[in-house]
């Protein structure tokens, strides 16, 4: 008998609306270039956008017994985060199961197999990002954990760890640094809007970035018209 349990600690769903206010990028910056899941990791949808705590399980490649049984027990906010060893060749989710997260109230899918029906997903909205889209079918055969940590795209995602993704890509933040990575965001974000004023009121990029100086000690000379 292999025994699971579902039972784990999520962040306030205020500290996870915070979070996703700020985008992946500004969020990898904010919390020292740390958590950003592989590149290949996409959204569907370049408009698609997610934010929840994440509900792990692991896949054996080509088989989403474990992912449809991941859908039945999340709970609503959650994000569904899936491994099942980077394999490509596998359409493991689509538009059948993207109803019924969405009639759960799941927040989205991240996963680093293939997906398909991503007409029918665009159409319906519901966040996916997925290492590929591939038609070829799985099967349920193998059974597997739930809600414990997994690696996702060369990162550690722990249950209850953020999950913020973007059309930029996916980041991942520990639920216990949530609070000071989105007071870090907010600071990041407020720098930013003042380089983006001075830069407008015409200050160059060399004298707001201290470019003359460090290119100097680097040995390049740049000669004016």
């Amino acid at each position: 008998m292999i025994r699971v349990s579902t039972k784990f600690d999520r962040p306030a769903p205020e500290l996870v609306e915070r979070l996703g206010s700020y985008s992946s990028a500004t969020i990898h910056e904010a919390q020292g270039r740390l958590g950003a899941l592989d590149s290949s990791i996409k959204p569907v949808d370049h408009r698609m956008s997610l934010c929840g705590p994440a509900f792990t399980v692991r896949c054996a490649p080509r088989d989403n017994l474990m992912l449809q049984t991941a859908i039945a027990y999340a709970r609503p906010g959650d994000v569904v985060v899936v491994s099942a060893g980077a394999y490509r060749e596998a359409g493991s989710f689509g538009d059948v199961l993207a109803n019924a997260c969405r009639a759960k109230g799941l927040a989205g899918l991240v996963t680093d197999t293939g997906v398909r029906d991503t007409e029918d997903l665009r159409a319906l909205g519901f966040p996916v990002f997925s290492r590929g889209v591939c038609i070829k079918g799985t099967v349920k055969e193998t059974v597997g954990p739930l809600c414990e940590p997994i690696t996702v795209g060369g990162e550690l995602v722990r249950p209850g760890d953020v999950i913020r993704a973007d059309a930029d890509g996916v980041v991942v933040v520990r639920r216990e640094d949530a609070a000071e990575v989105a007071a870090a965001s907010r600071e990041r974000v407020e720098v930013e809007a003042g380089y983006i004023a001075a830069y407008r009121a015409g200050r160059s990029v060399a004298e707001l970035c201290g470019l003359t100086p460090l290119l100097a000690a680097k040995g390049l000379v740049i000669d004016e018209e």
